[in-house]
């Protein structure tokens, strides 16, 4: 009956879904199923946190991800919220129990015999848009540089002379940027293709064929579309580049300071998700070549 009433409540009161309503009462019926199995004289009044804990390992142990386990216990929570207001229980068994924490996922990345494949052999169009594509594949894959970074760029924050780029990251830091030969002489080639395609001007050192500013939504779909020709990667978007610049640095023995730097990260921590990245490869080199791995 408590049950029941929490749900009504939630349906009628909260406006939630029938779908998230119909989650939420399998989540306390699977508790509910549990602490039966542990004493059937025991109640949703009368439960207290170390059975909740034990509920929580079991799902654990029966394979249920972090995500799912902290699910069930934020509707337990909720369930148990709702019945202290009514007065239906004194105390809520699940105050001081944690949930397990939940992995952060590796970052994915292209690996560097495909990003070679793809700038270097592979046809990305002809004229002013295969010419911008490339070398916007090149610009994230040299520097790591964020979408909102390279749509953000002028002409005045490339200085060829230093060779660096001068970008605005998140709360409007700056940092700067270097870049090799190779990446110069492919960017004087862009602009000089790229004035010729917008005589009257252009916005923005990247621009759409209109002369126009490139937009978040175009630059994710040309990513997507030319890294689909050498990968099949699910995630293919600007991030996956950015990551992929990150791991090549850290694999070719790039400092971690200098790799954060470079990314614009606050912290080293951001950054040293990485050497898992990077360790998660050497795992699997050794596990293909030792004749006993």
């Amino acid at each position: 009956m408590l049950k029941e009433s929490f749900l009504k409540y939630l349906l009628l009161e909260r406006n939630y879904s029938k779908q998230t309503v119909a989650c939420y009462g399998a989540d306390i019926a699977a508790f509910e199923e549990y602490f039966k199995s542990v004493d059937e004289t025991l109640d949703f009044t009368n439960v207290d946190g170390d059975l909740v804990r034990s509920w929580v390992l079991k799902l654990m142990e029966n394979g249920y991800e972090s995500a799912s386990v902290n699910r069930k216990l934020s509707s337990l929570r909720a369930f148990y919220r709702y019945l202290l207001r009514k007065g239906e229980v004194t105390a809520d068994p699940t105050l001081k129990v944690i949930g397990p924490k939940r992995k952060k996922p590796l970052p994915v990345f292209v690996k560097e015999a495909d990003m070679n494949r793809l700038l270097d052999s592979t046809d990305l169009g002809s004229g002013f848009k295969g010419v911008r594509d490339r070398m916007i594949l090149e610009m994230f894959y040299e520097t790591g540089m964020r979408v909102s970074e390279l749509i953000g760029l002028a002409d005045a924050d490339v200085d060829f002379f230093a060779s660096t780029i001068k970008v605005t990251g998140k709360r409007n830091k700056q940092r700067l940027i270097p870049f090799g030969e190779e990446l110069k002489e492919d960017m004087r080639n862009y602009l000089s293709v790229r004035d010729e395609h917008c005589a009257e001007g252009c916005e923005a050192f990247f621009v759409q064929e209109n002369g126009r500013k490139m937009t978040r939504a175009a630059v994710y779909v040309l990513v997507r579309r030319n890294l689909s020709k050498v990968v099949t990667l699910k995630k293919r978007s600007p991030h996956v580049l950015r990551h992929s610049f990150a791991t090549s640095m850290l694999n070719n023995h790039a400092g971690l300071e200098a790799v954060k730097e470079l990314l614009g990260h606050e912290s080293l921590k951001t950054t040293e998700i990485y050497t898992h990245t990077t360790f998660e490869e050497l795992k699997k080199v050794y596990e293909q070549a030792h004749p006993r791995a």
